[in-house]
């Protein structure tokens, strides 16, 4: 993943500055090479304003919860609230996991009664299940 930090900081952004610079008066190759240089240096700032953007819209695709939102949302419809708990599997809890990392979100990570592992995501608890696929993606209940 690519900050914008880093972007924003790169050389290309440098570059362009520097080439915005005023050229010696006395040299016409000099301008056309400036001119050169400035053409290249706009080519590089533009593709690192689209990385930038493709990394943007990356960041708010969270491609890792789209199966969970789309579970979470129709129960949301039905009930008019957060599920309690849903049961995944082992390859959704670390997706939900990773999310937390990589968007620098504290994971509530902790065991249910049971001895399973749970980690929250909202309002809601996920227990994961070891002996179910990994993919595993169950039906969303309340504690009541």
């Amino acid at each position: 993943m690519v900050s914008r930090r880093a972007i924003l900081g790169s050389s290309a952004v440098g570059g362009l500055l520097a080439s915005l610079a005023p050229a010696s008066a006395g040299e016409p190759a000099g301008v056309a090479a400036a001119q050169r240089t400035s053409e290249e240096a706009i080519q590089e700032v533009t593709k690192a304003i689209r990385d930038l953007r493709d990394e943007m819209k990356r960041q708010t695709d969270f491609w890792e919860l789209t199966s969970l939102r789309d579970t979470i949302r129709t129960f949301l419809r039905t009930s008019g609230k957060f599920p309690d708990f849903i049961e995944v599997g082992v390859d959704v809890w670390q997706q939900v996991y990773d999310w937390h990392i990589r968007h620098l979100q504290q994971p509530t990570i902790g065991r249910n009664a049971d001895g399973r592992y749970t980690i929250m995501l909202l309002a809601t608890m996920l227990v994961m299940r070891v002996e179910a696929q990994p993919t595993f993606i169950g039906i969303p209940f309340d504690n009541r």
